[in-house]
């Protein structure tokens, strides 16, 4: 049976034909000795047809198609023109090789080739690549290592680009940050509150928040100059006048001592960076939410947007959370108790991010470990739905919120909740029920419209017809009345003649 190899390059791909391969053997190892060797590798492996890539962006629409397993046209016309006809009904009395089986079983799909790929084959294309500027006589040096440089650019450029909207890694430095300034901020509040406790120690009793803290000490400035008039404004910011006029009371019978300017400008500006970082964090926190209803919106959804993003963080990126199991899932944060419970032979921890969600905090102590275990189960599917999905909709994770929640009913009531096959079915129906929907009413507007133009249509044709019977009517009117004028004339004519 004859054998040909179908090579793929940088410049174009190559079809070759391996005849007389009982002379270096049919194993791997004797291939692999004879490939170095071009004077008893070239008697063996001969070029039949080449076909080069038209452009830089031709290569690169190749070189994804193959490595995604599938054939495109160009190599579809090139193989069957210059491979031999296989008829119908008969078995082809060649084989080809390819180095990749996802392209192999593609073309056998397509074209009824025979395909095969194996260490052998393998071993004969490392040959062809080795010498492939001796079989290509047209080749100019320099030229391939431009092509194969230039196209693994473009190629892991073209892996990198995906949807703009799903980039998870947005959603890991965002959590990041967020975790970060928490701890900034409560830290920097902290400071204020020391700082300024030298001027106005009874504050800290009055205020206990922090940022509200940093609010009122940069509206204070201070203390001896609290009045009346600042009640309004710490009722604004309080909330309570009460609490308002509480502080004004503090700041007339305070004990603290008093600040220079200079030392109060310093408390004020670092208070306002305070306030300033509190501000950013409230609108990162918005952005986060915004960017998992794009991303991830089944899991967030059903376990929130903060946890879910941990998760997506912890497991760096929402594939590889994906892939996890549900069991790889529910520990995810609790690795450091794991292994020390496996060291020591102890039990091992039943949860580790998720302990964030309120469900878990809902379910009594026996049943603390049941429901990590089943929430675990429905996360790890939200997930795989998110990453796989064409579409993103939050219908998944509402029905699978539901599904918790009637977990819960039953660990505490016994109702029986209802089966995920069941589910899942509902889930799929109401949003096939939706589409049709939407198509119904594209259909409907499109009616609509087409409507209204033909109205104007027939409106603009009715003026038309109306403009020109005026016309005619004009027209008529003028002869009518030259006529008439000429009458007139000739009556005139034949008086005077009398």
């Amino acid at each position: 049976m004859a054998l040909y190899l179908l090579s793929e390059s940088a410049s174009g791909f190559g079809l070759y034909s391996a005849h007389g391969i009982d002379e270096i053997g049919q194993n791997a190892e004797a291939v692999r000795s004879s490939v170095s060797d071009l004077s008893r590798f070239g008697r063996v492996v001969q070029l039949t047809a080449f076909q080069p890539f038209q452009s830089a962006l031709d290569a690169l629409n190749q070189t994804s198609a193959v490595s995604e397993g599938y054939m495109s046209d160009e190599l579809r016309s090139f193989l069957e023109l210059n491979l031999p006809k296989v008829k119908e009904g008969k078995k082809p009395k060649f084989s080809l090789g390819v180095a990749e089986p996802k392209i192999g079983s593609c073309i056998f799909e397509a074209t009824n080739i025979p395909c095969q790929s194996n260490e052998f084959i393998h071993e004969l294309l490392r040959g062809v690549r080795q010498h492939f500027d001796r079989f290509i006589k047209d080749l100019k040096p320099g030229d391939l290592e431009k092509a194969q440089l230039g196209l693994a650019h473009s190629y892991s450029r073209a892996k990198v680009k995906f949807n703009v909207n799903r980039v998870d890694n947005m959603v890991i430095q965002a959590i990041f940050l967020l975790d970060t300034l928490d701890k900034d901020v409560n830290s920097f509040a902290m400071r204020v509150r020391e700082w300024y406790s030298w001027h106005f120690p009874e504050l800290v009793k009055i205020v206990n928040d922090n940022y509200l803290y940093a609010r009122v000490s940069k509206i204070i400035e201070d203390k001896s100059k609290l009045s009346e008039e600042h009640i309004p404004m710490l009722t604004e910011v309080l909330g309570d006048e009460d609490k308002a006029r509480e502080v004004v009371e503090a700041g007339k019978a305070s004990m603290g001592q008093d600040l220079s300017p200079v030392d109060l400008i310093n408390v004020q500006t670092f208070a306002q960076r305070v306030m300033d970082l509190a501000d950013y964090r409230k609108k990162l926190h918005d952005y986060l939410v915004t960017k998992m209803s794009d991303i991830a919106p089944n899991l967030a959804a059903l376990i929130g947007e903060m946890v879910g993003a941990r998760l997506i963080s912890h497991a760096g990126s929402l594939t590889n959370l994906a892939k996890c199991p549900s069991s790889t899932l529910q520990i995810l944060g609790a690795e450091k108790a794991l292994f020390r419970a496996l060291k020591t032979r102890g039990n091992t921890p039943k949860y580790g991010l998720i302990f964030h969600s309120s469900f878990i905090g809902r379910a009594s102590a026996k049943n603390k470990g049941r429901i990590a275990r089943y929430l675990a189960n429905k996360c790890s599917i939200a997930s795989r739905i998110d990453c796989f999905a064409d579409s993103s909709t939050t219908a998944f994770g509402e029905k699978l919120r539901e599904q918790v929640e009637e977990r819960l009913e039953f660990y505490d009531k016994g109702v029986a909740p209802r089966k995920n096959v069941d589910v899942m079915k509902e889930v799929l129906e109401n949003l096939e029920k939706k589409d049709e929907g939407e198509a119904t009413v594209e259909v409907s507007e499109k009616k609509k419209k087409r409507k209204t133009e033909d109205k104007e249509e027939e409106k603009s044709k009715k003026k038309k017809k109306k403009s020109k019977a005026v016309e005619e009517e004009e027209l008529t009117t003028t002869d009518n009345g030259d006529s008439k004028k000429k009458k007139k004339k000739k009556k005139t004519k034949s008086q005077d003649d009398e």
